[in-house]
């Protein structure tokens, strides 16, 4: 799945273009977040995977959605939300909408993964997780759980290229 998704193309929160490809070898956990949820304390977790792991290729990529209509209404609000209240340095895209006929192609190819009981499909809500190994494989973790869960540190640490 790799290459398919190296050449999707990311427009970042500070209007910069580029692709997937930019994290390409890197384990990546692509985050659907958003700042008026009641998960929205995971941004703590995921800062700290962040400052944990960047130097050995590893990174968030945050990618604010309004489809459950609890994100701010721009981009500025949402970067000085993100900096101000939760420090965050982990890059991030601008809004999308991760489910429907006009999802970002990241998330067309990423909800075919399947979480720990088999399920793939839409999108369930907020801080939905899909961590992307240097191999192109994807493993999907629902809102419920933790960035910092075993399941998911255990396989950024046994996939980190360096």
């Amino acid at each position: 799945m790799t290459a398919a998704l190296d050449s999707i193309p990311l427009t970042m929160l500070d209007g910069r273009a580029t692709t997937f490809g930019e994290f390409a070898g890197n384990v990546v956990l692509v985050v659907n977040v958003a700042s008026r949820c009641g998960f929205t304390p995971q941004y703590q977790q995921l800062e700290e995977l962040q400052k944990r792991y960047a130097g050995r290729g590893f990174t968030v990529l945050g990618m604010p959605s309004n489809q459950f209509l609890q994100e701010l209404s721009s981009e500025d609000k949402i970067a000085e939300y993100c900096s101000t209240t939760w420090g965050v340095t982990f890059p991030m895209t601008e809004k999308v909408k991760v489910n429907g006929g006009k999802r970002h192609p990241l998330y067309a190819e990423l909800v075919h993964a399947k979480d720990s009981v088999g399920l793939a499909g839409p999108v369930a809500w907020n801080f939905e997780k899909f961590l992307v190994l240097p191999n192109g494989e994807v493993h999907r973790f629902r809102s419920t759980t933790a960035p910092d869960d075993d399941a998911i540190v255990s396989l950024i640490e046994a996939n980190l290229p360096r």
